[in-house]
């Protein structure tokens, strides 16, 4: 009966999920609180369960008041009497141990659930933070399955995996002290086990692991490569590209299906293995049980009692071995969230910034360079001077760095040397917000958003007016075809506008 490998010995990347959510499980004081009572009375009444059938047992053998420990309340009962209390106490410590257990599971899964949905929305917000040179490595498939996927993947878990694991370890500790009281000798035979447990466990729940962190990576990929393809498929169907991306999808399925065939072998391996080390132990408090109360070591009652608890201390080493597939792919997705949430923003509010006053727009670049990789400068060394209300062009040929000239106003990137000022003051000194908000735009990319017409244009502005909407969109000589349509203004335009045209876009 034997310890396995701790959580933390055989999946580390758990521990760092822990400490690194604890911050969010901590705001819910109060309902673990709750949770954690229910959970201590379910772990009361399941060590009760047993002993209903230890007294009947010992009143049969008629030996209950001659060996073995003594209640008198119960002694002074006939045994028609004591054989309905009995009865009544199984009933009663089943009843009490069901709604514990139902109060514990439902507050130990509203806690998860309340944590991880906070961590979802925090790394949603954390790759709106992210800057530029991170988004043009990512591929935006893999960036939604950790949002969606790896956060659900661990609420699941967390859910379904973990809290049963917490519950039966707590229940471990209280059958091993009562084991301990009734029969030590028995005990230390179970536990001698342990060392089995203990190498089986850490041998295959290391490749275990390493096969799920894989795995998780591979499904990655596949999600970025059916994001691209389905963003894509106007060009896919105009170049007859179905093909050779279904071939592609295909082959990474191919290699994603023998990653989880494998950890499924691996996983099976390691129960198997386990049940059979139980089957062992069992078998060895059995024998010498069963001759200790042939004995009269110890009552028959007390052998049942013991048999049960045994039975009962195996489940966290059961549920390890069971879970330890999906725990282990849980500490993959979570370092894939928290390689997003502990990164740092090339381009973000430098300490000490303060909101930008009301710029007149006099931009000069300082000796601006530029690298998009280290030793590889796009840009070096440009003094640039643009006065307020100025009209200047950038002439030059493809990927001459025009737009990426453009991008240091608008702190999208910061220069790698040199400064950028706007009225004579460095825009690294005001925050990103102030900044961005008086400067206005046109992208390359006619870009909308799944939403209304009125919506996508007050994206520029939030908070304007109706009025104010219709009157950007004459400028842009939009209106008219916009109250063409048949809801006009709340018109509600494809993902990236696709139901509108290149010109209307």
């Amino acid at each position: 009966m034997g310890r396995p490998l701790s959580l933390r010995d055989s999946l580390p990347g758990l521990g760092r999920l822990a400490r690194r959510f604890w911050p969010y499980v901590r705001r819910e004081r109060a309902l673990i609180t709750v949770s954690m009572f229910a959970l201590y009375a379910e772990i009361g009444m399941r060590l009760l369960e047993p002993w209903p059938l230890k007294w009947v047992l010992d009143r049969i053998a008629a030996v209950t008041r001659h060996r073995g420990p003594r209640l008198p309340v119960l002694d002074a009962l006939d045994p028609a009497t004591l054989l309905a209390v009995s009865a009544l106490a199984v009933i009663v410590f089943a009843g009490l141990r069901a709604l514990a257990a139902y109060y514990n599971t439902v507050g130990f899964a509203l806690i998860g659930n309340r944590v991880l949905t906070a961590v979802r929305n925090e790394l949603y917000g954390q790759l709106q933070r992210l800057s530029l040179s991170f988004h043009n490595r990512a591929r935006s498939g893999d960036l939604l399955l950790r949002v969606t996927g790896d956060v659900g993947f661990l609420q699941d878990v967390a859910v379904t995996g973990l809290l049963p694991l917490l519950a039966n370890a707590l229940t471990l500790v209280g059958m091993a002290a009562v084991m301990l009281w009734l029969n030590a000798p028995l005990t230390l035979i179970a536990l001698a086990t342990g060392p089995l447990f203990w190498v089986s466990t850490a041998r295959l729940s290391r490749r275990i692991r390493e096969t799920a962190r894989r795995q998780r990576q591979q499904e990655g990929a596949m999600a970025a490569t059916a994001a691209e393809s389905i963003g894509a498929v106007k060009v896919i169907h105009a170049l007859s590209l179905e093909g050779t991306f279904a071939q592609a999808f295909t082959g990474q399925s191919r290699k994603n299906l023998a990653t989880g065939v494998r950890a499924t072998r691996l996983s099976a391996a390691l129960e198997r293995t386990v049940d059979l080390l139980i089957a062992i132990a069992t078998a060895a408090v059995l024998w010498f049980g069963a001759r200790s109360a042939l004995r009269g070591a110890m009552t028959p009652g007390d052998l049942v009692v013991f048999l049960a608890y045994l039975k009962n201390a195996f489940r966290p080493v059961r549920d390890f071995v069971k879970y330890t597939g999906r725990l282990a792919k849980a500490s993959a997705a979570g370092e894939r969230v928290l390689d997003l949430l502990d990164r740092t923003p090339d381009v973000r509010d430098l300490p000490g910034a303060v909101p930008a006053p009301a710029l007149r727009g006099a931009v000069r670049f300082d000796g601006v360079g530029f690298c998009y990789e280290p030793g590889q400068p796009a840009l070096e060394a440009i003094d640039c001077e643009v006065e307020a209300g100025q009209h200047v062009a950038l002439v030059g040929p493809s990927g001459s760095g025009k737009s990426t000239f453009v991008s240091f106003i608008l702190r999208l990137y910061d220069p790698t040397a040199g400064r950028v000022l706007i009225d004579g003051r460095d825009i690294r000194e005001y925050t990103l917000a102030s900044l961005r908000a008086q400067a206005s735009v046109v992208l390359q990319d006619s870009l909308l958003f799944a939403a209304t017409i009125q919506d996508n244009i007050a994206y520029g502005a939030p908070g304007a007016s109706r009025e104010a909407i219709e009157a950007a969109a004459r400028l842009a000589n939009a209106h008219a075809f916009v109250e063409a349509l048949p809801q006009g203004y709340d018109t509600i335009v494809g993902e990236r506008g696709v139901t509108l045209s290149n010109g209307q876009r």
